[in-house]
């Protein structure tokens, strides 16, 4: 994996000298971020070595270099997933090789399904904790010990620091920002009622198909991570609809000005 790491990173350094100090993951709908950014360079993932290319709608697949305001930061314009046939070492190796890059911190984002009553669709909740339900987890195998230990903590996955500014800046612009647990569910199906009942008694506020491998990792490399999701519909196991992509994508389209306003002045704090 080093050697896979260590080409990556040189040829992203032959295409760019660019130097981020924030890595962003965006999720599926949530690329109007990238329209706030002065993009310096951009990189489709199929031109890098070792990354795989993303298959999702509303992921566009390309490592973008640039500003957001005066902060410099690298960005995944779409994410990988275990449900698409990738391993765990392939959706998280990104984050890998962007903390190889120089970033000092990482900021993920995804749509996800609310459990919690409280929630509403097309708001935000940022990550305090998360289950895993995933079948496997992207440090099963060999230890690299200069990425990171055998057995990293995971008492605080989500930093604090990161989450208690995130939630200051949205009291002040007057954004509404759940807070709560995140469960990773395999996909690419959506879950049944009785999976969704099985998820609140667990107590996941949201379910999910992404983020924790990459939160994983980030901990693995003592990588500070926040992580904000967007609500695209309601879960209730009571009143269950049908499951229609347009309505995820749409709600995930309101939500993420919101999304984009949260992160934009969070980095302008970071200046």
């Amino acid at each position: 994996m080093m050697q896979q790491i260590e080409e990556a990173v040189s040829f992203i350094r032959s295409k760019t000298t660019f130097i981020a100090h924030t890595g962003i993951i965006l999720g599926t709908g949530l690329s109007a971020l990238a329209k706030l950014t002065k993009i310096d360079a951009s990189i489709p993932y199929g031109q890098i070595p070792h990354f795989v290319e993303a298959t999702v709608e509303g992921h566009d697949g390309r490592l973008i270099f640039g500003h957001i305001g005066e902060h410099p930061v690298v960005m995944m314009q779409g994410r990988f997933h275990f449900y698409e046939g990738y391993t765990m070492q392939q959706i998280t190796f990104p984050v890998r090789v962007m903390k190889m890059l120089g970033i000092e911190r990482l900021i993920v984002s995804n749509a996800c399904g609310a459990l919690n009553p409280k929630f509403e669709a097309a708001s935000l909740m940022l990550i305090d904790d998360h289950i895993n339900f995933l079948p496997s987890n992207p440090l099963v195998g060999a230890n690299i010990d200069k990425l990171g230990p055998r057995f990293p903590d995971m008492s605080r996955p989500y930093d604090k620091n990161m989450n208690d500014s995130l939630k200051a800046i949205a009291q002040k612009l007057n954004i509404s920002l759940n807070e709560g647990v995140y469960a990773a569910w395999i996909g690419p199906c959506l879950e049944t009622r009785a999976e969704y009942r099985f998820l609140k008694m667990a107590g996941a506020d949201v379910v999910g198909m992404s983020t924790v491998p990459e939160v994983i990792v980030a901990n693995h490399m003592n990588l500070p991570v926040a992580a904000i999701s967007v609500i695209t519909d309601i879960c209730n196991p009571d009143d269950l609809q049908p499951f229609v992509l347009s309505d995820i994508l749409k709600h995930a389209s309101v939500a993420e000005k919101k999304l984009s306003k949260l992160i934009e002045e969070y980095l302008r704090t970071l200046n």
